[in-house]
């Protein structure tokens, strides 16, 4: 059996939701280390041909991942996303606590990049759009526990927003926060609209590394 068989929240003739393990890179690396392309092989069940993934989640991000199972699937899902259609939903931990209690950030995002630091986003007004909602559920020892519900997908956009626009980095985040712990980001929820078929949906349940940060299950207060 697989590694990821056990993750597989979501199964139907057209799709797979799985909660993806942090540090499991959708993509190959340059460096050969093992990616989700190297377990694609182990999850057709019965069908001939290896699922695609629809959209990405950072390498250290763990939770929902949807892939399509045929081409015509695959098509039909990713315009969903273009059109903004999906719903997602993240969870975080932050190097501390917004002052408000819930928000719309709207920063748009450029990339740049630099031979010593490599590449990473940043607010830039003449970048592209990007918009997220976000919500504090809870707060202890000096963290917040948020859901981040974006309403736009680009690279590294929440991760962003919490840093520069809240002013707390994400747990654990290398880029734009402090490295050393694991980094708690979780696509907890996802739905993804069908025509004339029930959505195609999941929840993912939060990871260990939430609950020895102290925020475990008992904090969710809306089912996702």
């Amino acid at each position: 059996m697989s590694l990821l068989n056990d993750k597989v929240l979501f199964i139907d003739g057209e799709a797979i939701i799985l909660n993806k393990p942090a540090g499991m890179p959708v993509d190959a690396p340059r460096d050969g280390s093992l990616s989700l392309e190297n377990y694609l092989s182990s999850l057709t069940f019965g069908f001939q041909r290896w699922p695609l993934a629809v959209h990405r989640l950072d390498r250290d991000t763990s939770g929902c991942l949807l892939l399509a199972r045929n081409p015509k699937a695959h098509k039909r899902f990713a315009a969903a996303f273009e059109a903004g259609t999906v719903g997602k939903r993240y969870l975080a931990v932050l190097e501390g606590v917004p002052t408000d209690e819930s928000g719309i950030i709207d920063m748009p995002l450029n990339k740049i990049s630099s031979a010593a630091e490599g590449w990473r986003m940043v607010a830039d007004p003449k970048g592209k759009s990007a918009i997220t909602h976000w919500r504090k559920i809870a707060e202890k020892d000096g963290r917040a526990l948020i859901a981040f519900t974006p309403r736009t997908g680009r690279t590294h956009q929440i991760r962003v927003h919490a840093s520069q626009a809240l002013g707390a980095a994400i747990v654990g985040d290398p880029v734009y926060g402090t490295a050393g712990e694991p980094m708690l980001l979780h696509g907890r929820f996802l739905s993804v609209p069908r025509s004339g078929k029930p959505a195609v949906e999941a929840i993912a349940p939060l990871p260990p590394t939430f609950e020895a940060a102290g925020f475990g299950e008992n904090y969710l207060d809306d089912g996702a």
